[in-house]
């Protein structure tokens, strides 16, 4: 495979060459979003040594590249303002080349597996209950633009992706990953000014499969070889390192404002601390890679789903890694969907309610990113335990005003020390408290709030958002 890929880039050049004209990445095309108020970076390929000028429409500068000896080059220019004025960018290298529709706002990379990946039609059983409504007033968000990077698995690191950005209308709708439109609706509607969406994701791949090859050496077992990973594993949605390179690397050059990310379910399994690493690490690369510095990264928790085993808790400690994960990496927070299924979605992995995951997620960035410092952004999260004989005494943090609504709880249970878990009766007292027993354990040393694969609880805080699961023991 590596070395058809190097014929291909081959070939690649030698019409670059050949043609003797400017060639810009797919991602620096008409429609595009270019981060405001930033220096943006632009790039693509000529003939080697020859000299590209670059003039904007918002300003009388000119921007001079040269392509080096592989025919690449590139060149950052100063972007304006936020607004819905279409702008232009030439290229001339003796012969023009036009990027039309240009619109300048925020720029978010939108990353993962299926539950990002899942469009706004939804697939076969798994529908998005609001489609046709947002069909109905998709022209009102024309400010959102989106480009989908195709799903591209390679070995080597590829510098472009056939790709194009499209304009939120009722004819590109229903294309656009839900959770990524939402969330940059939610954006625009607040800001009011146009927001990009780069969506790059793989149904079912691992967090293995957006690191580059020095981390996968580092920090898995995995080989690296096509004839190695074919034996390993049944199939490419698998591979560690392989979507990094054909479907993240080509939009590494782009300027954006973060990320957003939704992934996790493929690794339901892994041993105890070893996907909070990897996230520590991914996190970290992808940083790096985009040198932009330290970029803000909201994620999605996994959403309750059997696995097999409706009662087992391997997804409930998958989930405890991002939790972890999400305390570890800094300017990083999570949204919980602990509350966002349906009773009877215990077997599917898409869950429906991509509205509300979109929309918890654009709150986390209103709120630390654009100034609305008043937001009730945050999750509700475990403090402390406290038991006296059979009663256990719990405080949680991030109530704000307190329970919604308030009384009884569903979703804990209590352990003795057996450590065998009962269903426990839970009463919400005052702003931050819960008082919890259960007939069948007397004396009562654990307390778990929706720790097993499927498990759905009622604690909301009072701006509607859900308690984070969470265990009291280390079993």
């Amino acid at each position: 495979m590596a070395k058809r890929y190097l014929f291909l880039t081959l070939l690649t050049c030698c019409a670059i060459v050949g043609q003797a004209k400017v060639k810009l990445s797919h991602l620096i095309s008409d429609g595009m979003v270019i981060q405001q108020n930033s220096e943006v970076r632009l790039w693509g390929w000529d003939t080697p040594g020859k000299m590209i000028k670059v003039r904007t429409s918002w300003s009388p500068t000119l921007y001079t590249a040269r392509a080096a000896a592989d025919s690449t080059w590139m060149v950052k220019i100063h972007s304006p303002k936020a607004s819905y004025k279409p702008l232009s960018i030439t290229f001339n290298d003796g012969e023009a080349t036009t990027v039309r529709n240009v619109l300048a706002g925020e720029v978010w990379l939108c990353g993962g597996q299926s539950n990002m990946e899942m469009p706004m039609r939804g697939w076969g059983t798994c529908p998005i209950p609001t489609y046709n409504e947002e069909m109905m007033n998709a022209s009102r968000y024309s400010g959102v633009h989106y480009c989908t990077i195709p799903e591209v698995c390679t070995e080597q690191p590829q510098a472009d992706a056939n790709c194009k950005w499209q304009t939120v209308s009722a004819n590109t709708l229903g294309d656009v990953s839900a959770t990524a439109y939402y969330y940059a609706r939610t954006l625009n509607a607040s800001l009011n000014i146009p927001i990009g969406i780069i969506i790059a994701c793989k149904g079912g791949s691992r967090i293995e499969g957006w690191l580059n090859k020095a981390n996968i050496k580092a920090y898995t077992k995995d080989p690296l070889d096509l004839e190695s990973l074919k034996k390993k594993y049944k199939g490419n949605w698998s591979y560690p390192n392989y979507w990094y390179n054909g479907t993240l690397y080509p939009t590494l050059k782009y300027t954006i404002k973060g990320f957003i990310f939704y992934q996790g379910c493929s690794n339901v399994g892994n041993p105890e601390g070893y996907y909070s690493r990897l996230m520590n690490v991914m996190v970290k690369q992808w940083r790096d890679d985009f040198a932009l510095g330290n970029l803000p990264f909201y994620f999605v928790e996994i959403a309750p789903h059997s696995y097999g085993n409706v009662n087992r808790d391997n997804a409930a400690r998958l989930r405890e890694e991002q939790f972890k994960a999400s305390k570890e990496i800094s300017n990083c927070s999570e949204v919980s969907t602990v509350d966002l299924v349906y009773p009877w979605e215990h077997e599917n992995i898409h869950p429906a309610q991509k509205k509300q995951v979109g929309e918890r997620l654009a709150m986390k960035a209103l709120k630390n990113q654009y100034a609305f410092t008043q937001l009730l952004a945050d999750g509700a999260e475990y403090g402390s335990l406290r038991i006296s004989n059979d009663t256990c005494f719990v405080s949680l943090k991030n109530m704000y005003m307190g329970f919604v609504p308030s009384g009884e709880q569903t979703g804990f249970e209590v352990a003795g020390s057996d450590k065998v878990f009962h269903k426990a009766k839970a009463v919400s007292s005052g702003i931050d408290k819960l008082i919890i027993t259960c007939p069948e354990v007397k004396a009562p040393v654990a307390v778990r709030y929706c720790f097993r694969n499927f498990q759905l609880g009622s604690v909301h805080n009072s701006a509607g958002l859900p308690l984070f699961p969470f265990r009291t023991d280390n079993w």
